[in-house]
This record gives structure tokens, C-alpha cells and sequence, in this order.
């Protein structure tokens, strides 16, 4: 059983960065797909950011040339490096995985069996 723990959260001006972070308990074995979804209050979670164990990435359109999803297999660490951020970005965002060919596309909550308890980004204007 893999947990996921998220961090890196915070509250940032407009324009501004983060860094989020997801450990996984252990290692992720390939072939794998993980990602970053968010979820602002009454709306659906949706797919940010997804990378395969081929390093393959994609990301939504609203944070295309913002975000930056990266990995650290050796510690077994997902990355998503948000710039220029927005009040739009504001939301829980949380990490998944799963154990898979290839990452769908684009990602729904339900091709994920391992999530993370979501960390909070807050924009302010």
C-alpha cells in the first residue's frame, strides 16, 4: 500500500510561486502514472499535471508555460513547481497515482487508486 503525503501549500500574492511536494511511503514501481489535481470550493477535481514513468508530462491548458511537474524517483518524491500564479489557482491540491501503462488523458479522479490528503494554495489578488 502506497501513501501519498502532500506539502508545500501556502498563501501567495498574484504573480507569485510555490512549490509543492508529494512523498510516496514507497517506491513507485514502473510502469506508473502520477499526478496533481486541484479542487476549488464547488467545483469538480480536475487533472493539472500528470508524468509517466517514461518522464512523459501534460498539463492542462490553464497552467500550461506555469506549471512544472517533475520527479525525484531516487527519493521518491512528485513535484509541482507553480508560477505566476493567479486568484484562479486557488484550491486543494492533491497528488495520485497509479500503476499503468500510460497516463490517461486527459486524467480523471476515477483512473487513480492512491491519493494524498491535498494541500492547500491560496491567491490572492
Amino acid at each position: 500500500q502506497v501513501q501519498l503525503v502532500e506539502s508545500g501549500g501556502g498563501s501567495v500574492q498574484a504573480g507569485g510561486s510555490l512549490r509543492l511536494s508529494c512523498a510516496a511511503s514507497a517506491y513507485i514501481y514502473s510502469p506508473y502514472c502520477m499526478a496533481w489535481f486541484r479542487q476549488a470550493p464547488g467545483k469538480e477535481r480536475e487533472g493539472v499535471a500528470i508524468i509517466d514513468s517514461t518522464g512523459t508530462t501534460r498539463y492542462a491548458d490553464s497552467v500550461k508555460g506555469r506549471f512544472t511537474i517533475s520527479q525525484d524517483n531516487a527519493k521518491n518524491t512528485l513535484y509541482l513547481q507553480m508560477n505566476s500564479l493567479k486568484p484562479e489557482d486557488t484550491a486543494m491540491y492533491y497528488c495520485a497515482y497509479a500503476y499503468r501503462l500510460r497516463c490517461p488523458v486527459p486524467p480523471s479522479k476515477g483512473d487513480f487508486a492512491y491519493w494524498g490528503q491535498g494541500t492547500q494554495v491560496t491567491v490572492s489578488s
